[in-house]
């Protein structure tokens, strides 16, 4: 997959959101089912947007990321958060990446010839997803053995690989060792748990995992033994709220379009008069509009601001994922009552962007702690309680 710049592979990502995502976004949703055909679609022209040009990949950061979730986003946010779990895996994969690792992963990646994904969350954390209880212990001289279980896994079943995060349990290793892993799909004892049945994001395909003596090699390990908070904290994190923060724009701007649309073609048939002509239907959507505008610069601005360092940036992570999932609620809301009851119907895309548009506060990490990140972040304090 050759280098494009940023230009190009967010014009590739509205290509493939317009041919292919959008004509099947009710129907994925409708039918809860995996949207194969549009993963494909970006998986082949962009599956290696994170990847270092030294793998065959595009070298592109989180502005990349943020930019190409809004294009996916708009179309449809099931897709775009299947690929934007595509992308981090990726990041992930990529941060300290050993020679072998680099060949069976990051290549394929590169080449639209593999799909990763993360499996981080539990059951028993709730929104603290970098407390793992996922057991790993050694299997011999060069093996490890991982135990537990993971739940909400986005593309389950679906990936190739599976980015997964775990405690030490040897006896005498360090308390709180977490470590990352890979796991192929084709590993012996994965089992998955029931289709998700969700009110929201319904082609996620996010599923339960349960890991019952699965035996991986030592060289699966990402980076060192212990190094899991430094990967939660400097590569998941930042690429998994700018996907995030990147698809709920989408969201916010579909249902902008959707209002802005309706109300240029409706006129009312006893008196003529169009929709447009009415200054509170003028300032509602005035609103709207400013309220996406300024949640996209603050979330282009984190972006950038993390990928060079600046003084804002974990503030700007932060609070680019929480701004977002008001913003993308708010306006799919306002969308709703500027469109009316024609908008309240089944059939219409607001109602698949409202039922959407929530899952951005449950998403860990939710919205609530992103604020005290944020807060932390500007008072100097440690982002996690001893």
């Amino acid at each position: 997959m050759a280098r494009i710049g940023l230009g190009k592979a967010v014009s590739l990502a509205r290509e493939v959101a317009e041919d292919v995502l959008a004509p099947r976004a009710a129907a994925v949703d409708a039918e809860r089912r995996w949207p194969a055909e549009g993963m494909s679609a970006l998986q082949s022209r962009l599956g290696g947007l994170v990847v270092p040009e030294d793998c065959g990949g595009m070298g592109h950061g989180l502005l990349a990321v943020a930019q190409v979730g809004e294009a996916t986003g708009r179309a449809c946010a099931s897709t775009s958060i299947c690929f934007g779990m595509h992308l981090v895996g990726s990041a992930v994969i990529a941060a300290k990446a050993g020679e072998e690792q680099r060949e069976r992963y990051l290549v394929p990646i590169a080449a639209g010839e593999h799909l990763t994904t993360l499996a981080l969350s539990e059951p028993a954390t709730g929104a603290e997803f970098w407390l793992p209880q996922t057991r790993m212990e050694r299997s011999g001289p060069d093996g490890l053995r991982l135990n537990g279980t993971k739940s909400f896994v986005t593309n389950a079943a679906h990936a190739d690989s599976y980015v997964i995060s775990t405690v030490a349990a040897d006896p005498g290793t360090p308390p709180g060792q977490f470590s990352c892993t890979v796991v192929d799909a084709d590993t012996p004892n994965l089992e998955w748990g029931p289709s998700w049945q969700g009110f929201g994001m319904r082609g996620n395909a996010s599923r339960s995992l349960d890991l019952r003596d699965v035996l991986i090699p030592r060289s699966h390990l990402l980076g060192e033994e212990g190094d899991e908070i430094w990967y939660v904290f400097n590569v998941v994190a930042p690429y998994f709220l700018m996907a995030m923060a990147g698809t709920y724009l989408g969201v916010a701007a579909a249902a902008l379009e959707e209002a802005r649309a309706h109300l240029l073609r409706r006129r009312h048939t006893h008196s003529s008069r169009a929709l447009t002509s009415q200054p509170v239907v003028q300032h509602r959507l005035g609103t709207m509009w400013a309220r996406v505008e300024r949640t996209r610069r603050l979330i282009y601005h984190a972006a950038m601001e993390a990928e060079t360092g600046g003084p804002d940036a974990l503030a700007g992570l932060a609070s680019a994922k929480a701004e977002v999932a008001d913003a993308a609620e708010a306006v799919v809301n306002d969308a709703l009552t500027l469109v009316g009851g024609v908008g309240y119907g089944e059939d219409s895309p607001l109602h698949r962007l409202l039922r959407d548009a929530r899952a951005a506060h449950v998403m860990s990490p939710v919205t609530d702690l992103l604020r005290i990140w944020a807060g932390r972040a500007l008072l100097d304090q440690p982002l996690l309680e001893e």
